[in-house]
């Protein structure tokens, strides 16, 4: 699932995605990306992988293929999905297109679905100026969108599992 950076996705490669979301979103700067990309992780839990998908990646609004912020600025959200099992215990069961497997986002329209994750949504809508959905889904969905479907998304970051206890401890 995971993208080499020379590989094409979508007809962008992970550089060309990177570049896009950094220039969209973030008006060129990097170190903004960055705090965004650390206010996720501090929340998130161990062994997520944190994604971008949408306009922000390719520029494009999928529905009209209209460009980013083609509204106005601040206008298009950005779409962030947390991927692995442990942050689909995020949502409430009424908040999934399928329940245990892929949530319905987060967002104005289903502002009560995660409240855990209600206070990192308003935190990064407050960093980027713009709507933030959030949305869960398991690993075979990502897979299915972006290998099979070629929908191209930015991988922000993995947060790794911890370690168990007997590693790092110095015990046999």
């Amino acid at each position: 699932m995971r993208n080499a950076a020379d590989e094409i996705q979508g007809g962008l490669s992970e550089k060309e995605k990177r570049t896009n979301v950094i220039q969209y979103a973030f008006d060129g700067r990097v170190e903004p990306f960055e705090r965004f990309c650390r206010a996720i992780e501090e929340v998130v839990p161990p062994g997520t992988m944190v994604i971008l998908r949408g306009s922000a990646v390719t520029g494009r609004r999928w529905k009209d293929n209209a460009p980013f912020d083609a509204d106005g600025p601040g206008t298009s959200d950005l779409d962030l999905t947390l991927v692995g099992e442990a942050p689909l215990s995020f949502f409430k069961v009424t908040g999934f297109f399928l329940p245990g497997v892929h949530s319905r986002p987060l967002s104005d329209e289903d502002p009560d679905i995660a409240p855990d994750l209600v206070p990192l949504r308003r935190e990064l809508m407050r960093m980027v100026k713009r709507p933030v959905n959030i949305q869960a889904s398991r690993e075979i969905v990502i897979a299915f969108r972006g290998d099979l479907l070629d929908q191209p998304y930015l991988t922000l970051f993995e947060k790794p599992e911890g370690l168990r206890q007997s590693e790092g401890s110095g015990a046999p």
